[in-house]
């Protein structure tokens, strides 16, 4: 059995054809489903979704591309649903930051309130976090190190920074397509580094297609395809990999 723990279900790549999208999931052992939360504007249908599909789950959070929209009245609306488990993604995000001097500085300080205030959240309500981390991994650990409670979290799309490999006694590592990546080297060599009892499945989907379907629509089925590819770098087995979902999500497991 599979959880994906990362797919964007509530994206409208998915609307015509979501029950097909589950049934081959389900076919290749995919079980249940967690949508992260982003962007606000979704996450009223990732909500319809969970309540709509047993096996569905979401979280309440922004992704930093979404910081300026962020409103933590509004996820605390729906944060008490027994179907949400996280608060995520959040993180930290400095690949598209703007050129001017000032902009920058500006934009770091406001993902980085808005970061830590989703920590505060989490903390409060007692959910782990799912983090999305991009070209700010220090910044990033710092934040983690002096906020994150006794819940932690997911690095959500492990970057393959070893110094996050610090935060290994309360986070878990998600692993996903970029791992299948032909330029994933330095991935594929931090992996074996990952404690076993800390790796996670993910797909990302719609996004970091595996191989060998890059360019197309990615979907929780592929997970098989990322699995297959961590037991060539180790020995990890599927149901260390869910006993590892099911702790760090343990509303999921209280909803079977």
């Amino acid at each position: 059995m599979i959880i994906d723990t990362h797919c964007h279900l509530d994206d409208d790549r998915y609307i015509n054809d979501l029950d097909e999208v589950l049934e081959r999931a389900k076919e290749s052992g995919v079980t249940k489903f967690i949508i992260p939360g982003a962007d606000p504007k979704s996450l009223e249908r990732a909500v319809m979704l969970s309540e709509e599909y047993k096996e569905i789950y979401f979280a309440v959070g922004v992704h930093p591309y979404h910081a300026e929209e962020y409103n933590r009245e509004f996820l605390e609306k729906f944060i008490t649903h027994p179907k949400c488990v996280a608060v995520g993604e959040c993180g930290l995000d400095y690949y598209r930051l703007p050129k001017d001097r000032d902009e920058i500085e500006e934009e770091k300080r406001l993902q980085k309130e808005i970061f830590i205030d989703q920590i505060k959240l989490a903390n409060k309500f007692k959910l782990p976090l799912i983090v999305h981390i991009r070209d700010a991994s220090i910044d990033s650990l710092n934040i983690l190190k002096e906020y994150a409670g006794d819940k932690g979290g997911v690095l959500h799309c492990y970057n393959a920074n070893e110094e996050l490999l610090k935060l290994s006694n309360s986070f878990y590592y998600g692993i996903g397509g970029v791992l299948t990546f032909k330029n994933a080297k330095k991935l594929v060599k931090v992996y074996h580094k990952i404690p076993q009892d800390r790796v996670l499945i993910e797909t990302d989907a719609p996004y970091l297609t595996p191989h060998p379907h890059r360019g197309k629509r990615n979907e929780p089925s592929y997970t098989r395809l990322i699995l297959s590819k961590m037991m060539e770098l180790s020995d990890i087995d599927e149901s260390i990999i869910y006993q590892n979902s099911i702790k760090l999500f343990d509303k999921i497991e209280n909803n079977t």
